[in-house]
């Protein structure tokens, strides 16, 4: 009898060991506004401390929160049924939109990373130094280019520039391009021209054609504002409801494909998401999680990206991981700034499979001062205006490049202000 037990506990051992590992579940991307779901158990996290993580992030300064592995969303904010469609500035996460635009165009060979951005700007149009300004510089924040953050920002708000373009190019250049990294609106604003011109049409329809409408993203979903000379800013003002913006990040962590259809190659986008030489958290216009960044992704590992804006619209995508985390809100300068940290460090606590390390306490970072002349220069803003050291000749308040403007906030939908688009008219934004 002892012996016909061990042998069946041996024969029960060897089965185990010899059993697959759980296999976690996998959902497919949809074009339709809400993904697949499944429970946090299925994908590897614990639920009890996943609502924990998300009884944190449900802060009022959050109108939309997601939690997605595996493409299954496996939880939400208290607000997201009532917000997910309605279109939200989502700052500076334009700059990686733009940057995965750049990526359809090197994908198709119509613009090329290390070109001078002389190759594709009209004859004419901008000084030599400036032209020979590359595409990767842009993509960067390396050009050279003097910066003044705010400066540059603070026409956008209210869209009185006359021509992002021009006031790029009488940007001042302060450093050989590719050496200093230095977080720059106007570039990017340029680099979204160049990206247009290299298309050969309007970077909006490019992008609608090639990048939002493979994902079920329509036309008539978002908000993407212009100067008042047509250029669609770079920087910023891509208003989008949540649940698109959602798609996007998915497009990110499953390396570009969706649905079978590979929309920017997953080689375009291993580039960019790896550290740049100027900055080794920045890579194309995604923050990334390189050398020493480990502060800014608690707890996630090396492939951890950020798509990140203003009033923290962030999504933080995580490949290995099949990890997404997206949110956004409006929060006022200063104001819960540990917030991220105990957000992803709580979902991190909530894995199983695999088990992810405690990154421990928030770290407080010094605050970079409004004076400082990387954020504000007097000189960017009346430039706009066609005054001072820093204006383009021949552009001013009315007329730019011998062009009269057309007046601010032209063609904007309505309901839409800067924050986003509110209101019950049909053609509003994200509304369907």
């Amino acid at each position: 009898m002892q012996l016909v037990v061990a042998l069946l506990l041996g024969y029960v051992a060897v089965a185990v060991a010899d059993a697959a590992p759980t296999e976690l579940a996998q959902c497919a991307v949809t074009d339709a506004r809400t993904p697949q779901r499944a429970t946090p158990e299925q994908v590897g996290l614990d639920s009890t401390a996943l609502a924990a993580a998300m009884a944190i992030a449900a802060d009022p300064t959050r109108r939309n929160v997601q939690v997605l592995r595996n493409n299954c969303l496996i939880a939400g904010g208290p607000r997201n049924a009532e917000t997910g469609g309605v279109a939200w500035n989502l700052w500076s996460v334009t700059k990686s939109v733009v940057a995965m635009v750049a990526g359809v165009a090197i994908d198709e060979g119509k613009l090329r990373l290390d070109d001078p951005i002389g190759v594709y700007l009209p004859a004419g149009l901008g000084d030599e130094a400036h032209r020979a300004i590359t595409v990767r510089s842009l993509l960067t924040e390396s050009s050279g280019m003097q910066v003044a953050v705010a400066s540059e920002g603070i026409t956008g708000l209210v869209q009185l520039d006359p021509n992002v373009v021009a006031q790029a190019l009488a940007m001042p250049i302060e450093h050989p391009q590719g050496t200093v990294w230095q977080y720059s609106q106007r570039a990017v604003d340029l680099l979204a021209y160049v990206v247009q011109q290299a298309a050969g049409e309007d970077l909006q329809a490019y992008a609608q054609r090639k990048l939002f409408a493979p994902l079920g993203i329509r036309s008539t979903d978002y908000h993407w504002a212009r100067d008042r000379s047509g250029n669609t800013y770079g920087y910023a003002h891509l208003i989008m409801p949540p649940d698109d913006f959602v798609k996007l990040g998915l497009l990110v962590l499953n390396r570009g494909a969706w649905q079978g259809q590979q929309v920017i190659s997953a080689d375009y986008l291993a580039a960019a998401t790896t550290s740049s030489p100027a900055n080794p958290c920045y890579g194309f216009l995604f923050v990334v999680n390189g050398p020493g960044c480990e502060i800014l992704f608690p707890g996630l590992p090396a492939d951890a990206v950020q798509m990140s804006g203003m009033m923290r619209q962030d999504n933080f995508i995580v490949p290995s991981l099949g990890l997404l985390v997206s949110w956004t809100g409006i929060t006022v300068p200063g104001g819960s700034v540990s917030f991220p940290h105990e957000v992803l460090s709580a979902i991190g606590a909530a894995f199983r499979e695999p088990r992810l390390p405690d990154p421990g306490p928030y770290l407080p970072r010094p605050d970079v001062s409004v004076t400082d002349p990387m954020i504000s220069n007097p000189d960017v803003t009346l430039g706009a205006f066609g005054i001072g050291p820093d204006a383009y000749p021949g552009c001013g308040p009315v007329t730019c490049l011998g062009k009269p403007l057309g007046p601010p906030i032209a063609g904007w939908p309505p309901g839409c202000v800067i924050i986003g688009c509110l209101g019950t008219d049909p053609a509003t934004p994200g509304i369907r």
